[in-house]
């Protein structure tokens, strides 16, 4: 009877410490989330650039809502494919997310063959965070000054045009591809390695036009060295009063917007994309960040998972008709 008993006894002991070390290993739970360690916000590409600004503009922020470190990570290459792959694989804890472009959640699911991630299906999307439109400008010679001389001298010449535009893909060439489509203009596509490139030869007159960021260019037009024809955005910009927008002009639906957002793995629990959501949203409305934002060119956005993932369905759906209709795809 003693010998029963103390074989219970270790039996239970046995399996309370068996227990315990399941316990301790089971991930923390979305209520305790985030106690663990830093959060990390994935940047597909280099720094300096439009999404790595938008990262770095949240960290303090939502450091002081959640209560722990927030640290940025550059992970460059693939257009931006190494990054989103990264993310896609990691745990669904609401340590990582990452902040993503227009290409990266939009334009890559149209355009790659064989994309080593699906925008669509891979992730939860957080927050559209802030948008800037593109503004069709041209080279300081080309003798054009307004939308409709651009439109007849395409017509007059035709193919003759040359539209520089920072990579296969990226938002200044479809832009300029949509508006040729909508126009029934045609043109020759100049890719380059990067905007700067693009900027640096539109300035010394060696390509014709291009549809680029509106923040890589406003000191360009200001200083008289690049013109300006139109805006892509909904409305005119504050910081060019006088150039019109493309809807304004006729062309409705030639309304585009480079744009950055917030996702996170798919899996990730509901709770902790609230909590992640809202954070970044209250951050992205604060009055020091959207002062900066703003002063960089952007807009900001800050919706909801809702309404950013409803608009990420239509964003590529809408490239993707451009893309088949220019015939254009990489593997």
């Amino acid at each position: 009877m003693l010998s029963t008993t103390l074989f219970s006894r270790k039996t239970l002991a046995i399996a309370a410490t068996c227990l315990a070390g399941v316990v301790a290993a089971t991930p923390a739970t979305a209520k305790e989330w985030p106690t663990q360690k830093p959060i990390t916000i994935i940047v597909p590409f280099v720094p300096g650039g439009s999404s790595d600004i938008t990262a770095r503009s949240v960290t303090q922020g939502l450091s002081e809502r959640l209560g722990q470190t927030v640290v940025a990570d550059n992970r460059p290459g693939a257009n931006s494919a190494i990054g989103a792959q990264a993310l896609a694989r990691s745990e669904p804890d609401g340590y990582t997310m990452m902040v993503g472009s227009i290409g990266t959640f939009a334009i890559n699911e149209a355009l790659f063959k064989n994309l080593s991630y699906n925008p669509s299906k891979d992730f939860r999307f957080l927050t559209q965070a802030v948008r800037n439109p593109n503004v069709l400008v041209t080279a300081p010679n080309f003798p054009v000054n307004s939308v409709q001389e651009l439109l007849d001298h395409a017509k007059k010449h035709p193919g003759t045009i040359s539209y520089a535009n920072s990579g296969t893909g990226s938002s200044d060439q479809l832009s300029a591809i949509l508006f040729r489509q909508k126009t029934g203009t045609t043109g020759m596509d100049v890719p380059y390695r990067g905007g700067g490139a693009a900027i640096a030869d539109l300035l010394g007159s060696q390509v014709n036009a291009s549809f680029q960021n509106l923040g890589a260019v406003l000191t360009h037009i200001k200083g008289g060295k690049l013109k300006a024809l139109a805006v892509t955005g909904a409305e005119r910009v504050p910081d060019l009063p006088d150039v019109p927008t493309l809807k304004e002009l006729g062309y409705d639906d030639i309304v585009v917007y480079s744009w950055q957002g917030f996702a996170v793995p798919r899996d990730t629990p509901d709770e902790i994309v609230n909590k992640l959501s809202a954070a970044l949203r209250e951050t992205l409305k604060q009055e020091d960040v959207t002062k900066k934002l703003n002063g960089l060119g952007f807009e900001v956005v800050a919706n909801t998972p809702e309404e950013f993932t409803k608009f990420q369905q239509a964003e590529v759906a809408r490239w993707k008709e451009v893309i088949q209709a220019a015939n254009i795809q990489l593997d």
